[in-house]
């Protein structure tokens, strides 16, 4: 069986906007999805000198 894409994407809270779209394609329980987001806005935060807390991420629904 194959694993569901689910599409997120991270947003700048202060501008509002997506400065990073990211693809997960493994089936994963609800912990490790969240862990590997936060990862991924980590990274994000890191790159785009932004603070943390700054950003947010959402599932893409747009996205298929």
């Amino acid at each position: 069986m194959k694993a569901e894409k689910k599409h997120y994407k991270f947003i700048n809270s202060k501008t509002g906007y997506v400065i990073h779209h990211f693809t997960l394609t493994e089936d994963l329980n609800e912990a490790d999805v969240k862990a590997a987001l936060e990862k991924v806005k980590a990274d994000v935060a890191t790159k785009n000198s932004i603070f943390l807390d700054t950003i947010y991420w959402e599932e893409d629904k747009e996205t298929e």
